[in-house]
């Protein structure tokens, strides 16, 4: 009798132990549930788990996020700026239908903290590694009242939106771990600006670190293109949004964008023959690439020397402050003397090239109406195709030229620009013939544009624009290197 009393009690452990497993193996908390640390939720297709870790030599635990078949690569954190101290933390869907972590003593370490409230509120982890906030009834996105996707740390997952909600003016972007062991908010950003056309900037506090190039209808000008195919990239401009994101061409594809601690964006995705992730690009790509290392008015050229080259028409400010090797930022070429312009002016192509930064774009306009808008402004510097699909757009430049730099050849990246130069410069340039225009002295005003794509100072698009299309393009593997864990 004591023997069978013994089983059952053995069994009964069992079951209910197994039950209770069974509780926390799931996607969704609900009301008056919760997740203690050493439990945690797995999304339905066992791709993201959400738990409590502890990075690196830290003794701190967070609420975290990480990929199901690698707990190593943490992709999201909640409490990045306040730790548990312990492993008695605990998350808990409060009865205002937010989720709140809480430690040993009850003290509120973070909280979702939305003002929105629901009847039937459900915490769901989605198969894209998103969690979110809804309704136990409604599964539509359009009724979270509050996502991860909204709030990234230091990782862009697929289908997460980097941009800006232009009728909000709420913004999303990557900031960097403190260290390996520290995932606090560290020095570095990865930020969609949309001064003029948009583009992909690293920042440190408002300092502009690394530049991508504005966007050229498929890709940005100064991020190395790539050549197999494993996923799309999309600029969205919506009435309300304007944001950058990417999705894989399918499911079994696993990759993503860090930022690591040292401002370096990498691309990673996942061989599932080695079971590493492998890094198939990272940026900035070279000392080029860091924002304006030749000064004003100058060529960076990676592959040659000296590196920094005034560009046609411009000389050294003052020669004496040149180092023929080095960098400098507070390098300036500026224009020869107009005395020097004895046959006029025209148009020099430059191929290959990041385009420079501070572009007045307009989205209506061809490449033919622009040139010919720049030719009627002695001010423009510099004009452009906003669109390599062969679309509609015009980039041009006035003022200072900066952060240019000349794209290796061996690969396929940046755009055709046209600087005006003096005619002497083209003269040893006969296969140029067509693009030179004599230039009267006195040029006319360039008149604003009726419908401005986007502004040239920070702003947002005003609603009577109309949305353009969702543009997509592919942006694949170019070399393979492999990367540890965090």
């Amino acid at each position: 009798m004591g023997c069978f009393l013994f089983l059952i009690t053995f069994v009964g452990t069992l079951f209910f132990s197994s039950i209770r497993n069974l509780s926390v193996a799931v996607d969704t908390i609900s009301l008056a549930q919760s997740i203690r640390d050493g439990e945690t939720l797995v999304s339905t297709s066992q791709s993201f788990e959400v738990g409590f870790f502890t990075p690196g030599n830290s003794n701190n635990r967070y609420l975290g996020l990480w990929y199901k078949f690698d707990p190593s690569t943490v992709v999201w954190v909640a409490n990045r700026k306040n730790p548990i101290t312990d492993k008695q933390g605990m998350l808990v869907m409060s009865d205002d239908g937010n989720l709140v972590l809480l430690s040993k003593d009850k003290k509120i370490i973070w909280s979702t903290n939305s003002s929105r409230v629901l009847e039937n509120p459900v915490a769901q982890l989605l198969d894209s590694g998103n969690l979110v906030i809804r309704d136990n009834i409604n599964m539509s996105s359009d009724r979270y009242v509050w996502q991860s996707f909204d709030y990234p740390t230091d990782t862009l997952l697929a289908g997460m939106k980097l941009g800006w909600n232009l009728r909000t003016g709420f913004e999303r972007y990557l900031t960097s771990w403190r260290s390996a062991d520290d995932p606090s908010p560290g020095d570095f950003s990865l930020r969609l600006d949309i001064h003029g056309l948009p583009q992909l900037i690293i920042t440190t506090g408002s300092r502009k670190e690394v530049r991508s190039g504005p966007w050229n209808g498929r890709r940005f000008d100064g991020i190395p293109r790539l050549s197999n195919l494993l996923f799309k990239a999309k600029l969205v401009h919506k009435q309300d949004e304007l944001y950058y994101t990417f999705e894989p061409f399918n499911n079994t594809v696993k990759t993503h964008r860090v930022l690591n601690q040292s401002g370096t964006l990498h691309r990673l995705v996942w061989n599932w023959t080695t079971t590493e992730w492998s890094i198939l690009y990272s940026w900035p790509f070279d000392s080029c690439d860091y924002y304006a290392q030749c000064g004003a008015n100058n060529n960076c050229r990676i592959n040659k020397r000296p590196i920094c080259e005034c560009l046609k028409g411009f000389i050294p400010k003052a020669e004496d402050e040149w180092d023929t090797q080095g960098l400098s930022q507070s390098r300036k070429c500026i224009e020869k003397p107009p005395s020097d312009f004895p046959s006029g002016e025209g148009f020099l192509k430059l191929p290959a090239i990041k385009l420079p930064d501070f572009n007045w774009y307009n989205s209506s306009m061809n490449i033919k109406e622009c040139k010919a808008e720049c030719l009627k402004n002695c001010s423009c510097r510099a004009y452009a195709n906003s669109d390599v699909s062969g679309g509609r757009g015009c980039l041009m430049w006035f003022g200072d030229l900066i952060d240019i730099r000349e794209c290796p050849p061996q690969f396929n990246w940046g755009r055709d620009i046209f600087l005006r130069v003096p005619a002497s410069e083209l003269e040893d340039r006969p296969e140029m013939s067509s693009v030179v225009f004599m230039l009267a002295n006195e040029g006319l005003l360039l008149p604003q544009p009726k419908k401005p794509g986007f502004f040239t100072e920070r702003g947002f698009i005003p609603g009577s624009t109309s949305p353009s299309k969702e543009k997509s393009h592919t942006e694949n593997a170019m070399s393979v290197t492999t990367l540890d864990g965090r």
